[in-house]
């Protein structure tokens, strides 16, 4: 599922092609992978501009010039395309954008989503999300502060979109491996040391999965050579049974709430 760096690279690339760019063409091939009427989103999304594209948690809005939000949740196995019909993956096409000869194809939207909303109803959409782990005002003593109020697993509140928006199952791994915690350990057993060095490694996890882009590989366009750059990088996740890179120890998978978690049992404790 694509996490915070995914989606933050999906936005800076999708930002360089489409906008200020002027949707021409609007094709819903499954109904289900929106949320209104296609005829009313056909018309209200056709002949509009892009004027903007932001993310907020796992979410990218495209912001049209109606004042209109696009608000997408690719969710699992969910990807974009942008390209020519010839370029296009041979996949089944929930939603297509086009600008031109040039298209957006939203592919896998089986349990994601592209919504049409007002900016009220975008506000109301998104409430629940936690704050930006990269925003500046985040900082340590705010971090410290709320995971303070936690109890249960890390890995489990790593995950909680309402404690910080954005990390999931690989990345929470990760950052957990960075940090010499193991993801399966109580809070309240954490001291605040380690809940510091924790703030940081999230920190640059994160950044490092934004400048690699991400890890998931699916290329966005023809002939992008920065997308999955990060799943080559991963030092637990997806590694179970073979050797830790820092120590040499057998990277161990369990299952916490039903998520699969990857540590190295060696350097994390």
């Amino acid at each position: 599922m694509p996490e915070l760096p995914e989606m933050e690279n999906y936005k800076n690339l999708l930002k360089d092609k489409i906008a200020n760019q002027v949707v021409t063409d609007v094709q819903i091939n499954r109904d289900k992978s929106i949320n209104i009427n296609p005829d009313l989103f056909k018309k209200t999304v056709q002949h509009q501009q892009i004027v903007d594209i932001k993310r907020r948690g796992k979410h990218l809005l495209f912001q049209l010039k109606n004042e209109q939000t696009l608000l997408l949740h690719l969710m699992l196995g969910g990807w974009m395309f942008f390209g020519t019909e010839s370029e296009k993956p041979n996949r089944t096409i929930q939603v297509r954008l086009s600008f031109g000869q040039n298209h957006l194809y939203f592919i896998g939207l089986r349990l994601g989503y592209l919504h049409l909303y007002n900016q009220t109803q975008t506000e109301e959409k998104l409430s629940d999300l936690g704050p930006e782990p990269l925003n500046p005002e985040f900082t340590v003593n705010e971090f410290l502060k709320r995971i303070a109020s936690k109890h249960g697993r890390l890995k489990t509140t790593l995950l909680d979109q309402s404690f910080i928006a954005g990390i999931g199952n690989c990345y929470s791994a990760e950052i957990c491996f960075q940090a010499g915690i193991k993801p399966t350990k109580d809070i309240d057993d954490i001291n605040d040391s380690d809940r510091s060095r924790l703030y940081d490694s999230m920190k640059n996890v994160l950044q490092d999965g934004i400048k690699h882009g991400g890890y998931m590989d699916n290329p966005i366009f023809k002939g992008d050579t920065l997308t999955g750059g990060f799943n080559n990088r991963c030092q637990v996740y997806n590694r179970e049974g073979q050797p830790c890179y820092r120590c040499g120890a057998t990277i161990v998978i369990e299952v916490i709430s039903s998520r699969k978690t990857y540590y190295c049992p060696n350097c994390q404790s």
